[in-house]
């Protein structure tokens, strides 16, 4: 039986970035058969360096956050800042179908690479671009992470936390693999015009536009200031209560998701034994609960019912009754969810350590079928065959290593 071809097998894309969103496309190409070779500098990606931030070891051979933005690339090292190192990055992009960066808008236009410039250069070459705040405005040149421009200013902070606390927790990669996969899509769509009429596109998109595009119904929503509770709220105060986390009696979380109170009203309340509500009209429909203002109190008896038994029983009488709802999972949870091994969410990788699980992209594909998964590069590691393609013999690339304009990763 012969292996399948991959979907992007013969495409040549080049990464010009750091950090997470930007990595999160590339890692996508990739994993479809793209050829995506990422160019660093000789101290690297500063991403290679978060570990202390993830509780995690600092180690360049078991990465688990470097393996899952990077893994199934190729990298050459290349300070890009002089003529040679520039020069070099154009070979690169002379038959690259795929330009991915994640430069501020005035480093791309103060280094000349920017998409008009390049667009002259490469008239069918696809250009991703992903930022924090996006390429116009007073705010485009700003730093951006998705902690601010994503969560922060996206408006995640503000208004998903209780009225009387303080804003949730945040972790890194989030905001940054929306911006990737909607980057991705993007650029499959310019991808293919430029194969069909041999034009380039350019295609960009933000950590910012993202979020609001991700709260566009609740921020459409926020119009009508007659209308609803002013956000953030005390989940105690929503206009539908079942929309809410339950805590259990062994104090597990479980959330339920009932958008239409009125549909789910007979069912939850029999499913929690409330039968006594529902013959009660202050209490159905919805628009006499908001009208009686008895919510509140409504949410006080559904929580106070949850706490008489532990998650296990609650499980099973939801699932009885088709009630949607899911237990607040932690990560070590997530780790051994048989849901998720049963839809390939994971897969295991040996390291000097151990094994280690890592996390597959969230895409399937029947006739391609499962990609392979190599390790991402080393800072480097693949500068000498990459030069040697783009037609560097050996003096040269030796010069090169030589006055520090190209770097290959050497074993400590």
């Amino acid at each position: 039986m012969t292996e399948s071809r991959k979907l992007l097998e013969g495409v040549k894309v080049v990464e010009l970035a750091t950090f997470i969103a930007a990595a999160t496309t590339g890692r996508f190409l990739a994993d479809l058969g793209a050829d995506v070779i990422k160019v660093e500098r000789s101290g690297g990606d500063p991403l290679r360096y978060t570990a202390p931030s993830e509780g995690r070891p600092l180690d360049m051979y078991e990465n688990t956050t470097w393996e899952l933005e990077n893994g199934n690339k190729r990298c050459i090292s290349i300070d890009t800042r002089g003529e040679e190192g520039k020069e070099i990055l154009f070979k690169l992009l002379e038959d690259a179908d795929v330009l991915i960066t994640n430069w501020r808008t005035k480093a791309l236009e103060k280094a000349g690479l920017d998409y008009d410039t390049l667009k002259e250069k490469f008239p069918k070459l696809v250009y991703g671009m992903c930022t924090g705040y996006g390429e116009f405005g007073p705010d485009k040149n700003l730093p951006g992470f998705d902690f601010t421009s994503f969560f922060a200013r996206g408006g995640y902070l503000e208004t998903l936390r209780q009225r009387d606390g303080v804003p949730m927790n945040v972790v890194p990669g989030v905001g940054d693999h929306n911006v990737g996969m909607n980057l991705a899509a993007g650029i499959l769509a310019a991808l293919y015009h430029a194969k069909m009429t041999g034009k380039g596109e350019k295609v960009e998109t933000s950590l910012f536009e993202t979020a609001i595009f991700n709260m566009g119904m609740m921020v459409q929503a926020a119009q009508y200031t007659d209308h609803g509770e002013k956000y953030p709220i005390n989940i105690k105060e929503s206009p539908n209560p079942f929309l809410a986390c339950w805590r259990s009696k062994d104090e597990r979380y479980v959330q339920t998701c009932m958008p239409d109170y009125n549909t789910y009203f007979e069912k939850f309340m029999t499913a929690l034994g409330l039968t006594e509500y529902l013959n009660d009209d202050r209490y159905f429909p919805v628009q006499n609960l908001i009208e009686n203002k008895l919510g509140s109190h409504l949410y006080d008896v559904i929580m106070e019912r949850f706490g008489t038994k532990d998650y296990a029983e609650w499980k099973e009488i939801l699932t009885e009754a088709d009630i949607p709802f899911a237990l607040a999972q932690n990560w070590e949870e997530i780790l051994e969810d048989e849901q998720a091994w049963a839809n390939d969410c994971f897969r295991k990788m040996e390291y000097p350590s151990g094994e280690r699980i890592l996390v597959n992209q969230p895409v399937r594909y029947t006739e391609m079928g499962k990609t392979p998964y190599e390790k991402g590069p080393l800072i480097g590691e693949h500068t000498t065959e990459i030069l040697k393609e783009l037609g560097y013999d050996d003096k040269k690339i030796g010069e090169l290593y030589e006055n520090k304009i190209a770097y290959e990763w050497e074993e400590k």
